[in-house]
């Protein structure tokens, strides 16, 4: 829940004035529900003057969200697309998009989107105005940090293998993880992706399964491009992907696609368990 006295720093704010006025979050900003307040002001800090102009620009930025490329990027959006009503504004901080660009411009990158001219972080206050400053600090103090997916070429799809050759690849990875994939459009007809993981296996560290499936679909998010063409049929696929850690950054090698009789696999994830690498 994000409580807004927290991320505070005093001094002035500026006067609303009589044209602004409190609206419910409408239940289509996802994004903004669930943040410590369910009223904002319209228009709203992006200059938005109605509803459907909010909903229409804010759900651009809800795949990001998905992505996690930062713990504030939720709140920093939602105090531009849907600000608390207050007596008067509140801005986030100049070093909180700072954060937030660092964590999420290279995954708009990798989407290929440069980060956007409307968020520049110049347009915001520095820390000693009133604003919504950035807890990184205190977030990775109370939180376990994760290594991240990056934006990476996309490995091929291989059809054709012999489990001998994945369990040789195993030898040299850190984790396993099984993926079923299906893709569907949403109202604004953007792919939106359903994503199921199974962990085989992880011998990285103090790494947990629910981590290590919470990374690659995080991966899956930001190579889009690559999940993307793991979903070009109408049909669920689905594939195990493998790799490493290398200084914090998840990396996936290889891509096998897991067909449904598909027994060098099976027999490769059986046969590792008691499998002795060279």
């Amino acid at each position: 829940v994000f409580a807004v006295s927290g991320f505070l720093r005093v001094a002035t704010g500026f006067d609303i004035g009589l044209s602004t006025k409190c609206v419910v979050i409408p239940k289509e900003m996802d994004m903004c529900h669930k943040i410590g307040y369910s009223e904002m002001r319209l228009p709203n800090l992006m200059g938005h003057t109605s509803m459907a102009e909010v909903i229409l620009k804010s759900t651009t930025w809800q795949h990001l969200v998905h992505t996690d490329c930062h713990p504030h990027l939720r709140t920093f959006l939602c105090s531009l697309f849907a600000p608390i009503c207050l007596d008067t504004f509140i801005h986030p901080c100049r070093s909180m998009c700072v954060a937030v660009r660092a964590g999420c411009a290279p995954v708009l990158a990798c989407h290929g989107h440069p980060w956007p001219d409307s968020l520049d972080c110049d347009r915001f206050p520095a820390d000693e105005d009133t604003c919504l400053a950035s807890l990184t600090k205190e977030y990775k103090y109370l939180h376990k940090v994760l290594p991240k997916p990056s934006c990476q070429t996309c490995p091929a799809v291989e059809e054709f293998f012999t489990h001998k050759r994945v369990l040789e690849v195993f030898c040299d990875s850190n984790f396993a993880v099984k993926v079923k994939l299906s893709k569907k459009r949403t109202v604004f007809g953007d792919p939106q992706y359903h994503i199921e993981c199974q962990v085989e296996f992880i011998t990285q560290g103090s790494l947990l399964p629910y981590e290590t499936q919470s990374m690659i679909q995080q991966w899956l998010l930001i190579n889009e491009n690559c999940t993307q063409r793991m979903t070009s049929a109408l049909r669920p696929m689905v594939y195990l992907l493998v790799g490493n850690v290398e200084d914090g950054i998840i990396l996936v090698n290889q891509v096998y696609r897991w067909q449904r009789r598909d027994s060098q696999l099976t027999l490769a994830t059986h046969k590792w368990r008691y499998h002795k690498c060279l």
